[in-house]
């Protein structure tokens, strides 16, 4: 029974955290790219104070929101959620998590071609054609096999990684330092590179909610919102500080990560690292496709019947592919031509309608249940059923 209880509250408060980590680390983050291009531009303390306070800040705080939303009105995938939130128009979010979709799978397919060919020096195209078989396999496995495999990768990431900080900081402490003590440079604007950064981020967690079901209260629906936000966020402070002993050189190399790596001269951890990295690029590939494929079976499942078997095969193979194609494009592009613009469809579509009309029909919700649970209308509801008067029953 103990050993249950403490699953349950895994399930509650920390599952949800680490299958946001895994979708939101790939890509980009994965190998550095993203925070050369969002915080860097701030200098070095300025794009750590970046994303530890306001990055982190606005991953929370969303996630709280959301995840209670989702928990009072029982929206577990992205067309309920934005149903209730934005009505009609619902579908605009759609197309902004699609577009989405496809820039994330091609830099997912960009980032394992680009680390294939440095650390083995194959071709490209094996490092690809390995990445989309395994999100293939994981999304056809199911919910319980994707929050299985996305949990438990998170640890060995986790290990991997403040492994790899404190060699850094063993082999390159006194260059970190003096980028961080001495160089202290804030550039202007590190604020709105934080919020934006959340922002785009924030796109992905209709990937996450199938993992929110457990929640049974307020607190647990908060606080593991709460907690998705720094899990999120720790990876990426970590790899951040380890890469500001090679600022400002770091931001002129496409997967910055490698270039540590040559300076490191540890073959070995390389090797853990890219093997880490394939995973998170599996993970982030499998969670935002499994999103899509909840979208389109949701209604089957409320339905009580069964969702076709071509369905599910047919939506993962097909996103999979157009992400391939699309990855032609660059990796360095992509996420700075195509991430930058659509962050801000985001932010109108669901940021502002999750903090404006998702905290008031939150609040709504609140007021009704303990208006219908006070003692008064108890008391109340107890005479009319005594008195036979109807009055309750017609209510």
């Amino acid at each position: 029974m103990e050993n249950m209880q403490k699953h349950t509250k895994f399930q509650r408060y920390v599952l949800p955290g680490l299958i946001f980590q895994s979708i939101v680390i790939a890509g980009g983050y994965g190998t550095g790219a993203e925070l050369t291009e969002f915080f860097f531009p701030y200098g070095s303390l300025g794009g750590l104070l970046s994303m530890s306070l306001v990055t982190f800040g606005v991953w929370g705080l969303v996630c709280a929101v959301t995840f209670e939303f989702s928990r009072i009105f029982k929206t577990y995938e992205y067309k309920s959620l934005f149903r209730a939130l934005l009505g009609r128009a619902w579908f605009l979010y759609e197309i902004c998590y699609m577009a989405l979709l496809l820039i994330v799978l091609a830099v997912v397919a960009s980032s394992a071609g680009l680390n294939v060919k440095e650390v083995l020096g194959i071709h490209p195209w094996w490092g690809i054609g390995f990445m989309a078989v395994a999100v293939c396999f994981l999304v056809l496995k199911g919910t319980k096999a994707i929050e299985t495999f996305l949990s438990y990768w998170s640890y060995v990431l986790y290990a991997v990684y403040i492994l790899f900080l404190i060699l850094c900081f063993t082999r390159f402490g006194g260059q970190i330092s003096y980028q961080l003590h001495t160089v202290r440079e804030i550039g202007s604007g590190w604020m709105m590179g934080g919020a934006k950064y959340a922002f785009y981020n924030l796109g992905i967690i209709p990937a996450v909610l199938f993992s929110t079901r457990d929640a049974q209260s307020r607190r647990e629906a908060v606080c593991s919102g709460i907690i998705a936000g720094a899990v999120g966020i720790i990876p990426a402070i970590l790899l951040f500080v380890a890469m500001t002993g090679f600022y400002p050189e770091i931001t002129t190399v496409t997967v910055p990560i490698n270039r540590i790596f040559r300076a490191l001269q540890m073959p070995w951890l390389q090797a853990a690292f890219q093997i880490v990295l394939f995973g998170t690029l599996i993970e982030t590939g499998a969670g935002f496709i499994k999103a899509v494929t909840d979208r389109f079976e949701s209604p089957y499942v409320k339905s009580r019947r069964e969702a076709p078997r071509w369905m599910r095969p047919t939506i993962t193979v097909g996103c999979v592919s157009l992400g391939i194609v699309i990855s032609s494009f660059g990796l360095t592009d992509l996420i700075s031509k195509g991430y930058g613009t659509i962050t801000w469809g985001f932010f109108v579509l669901y940021v502002i309608p999750i903090l404006t009309v998702g905290v008031y029909q939150i609040a709504r919700s609140s007021g009704k249940r303990k208006r219908a649970q006070s003692p008064a209308r108890q008391i109340g509801q107890a005479v009319c059923r005594e008195a036979n008067c109807g009055h309750c029953s017609r209510r």
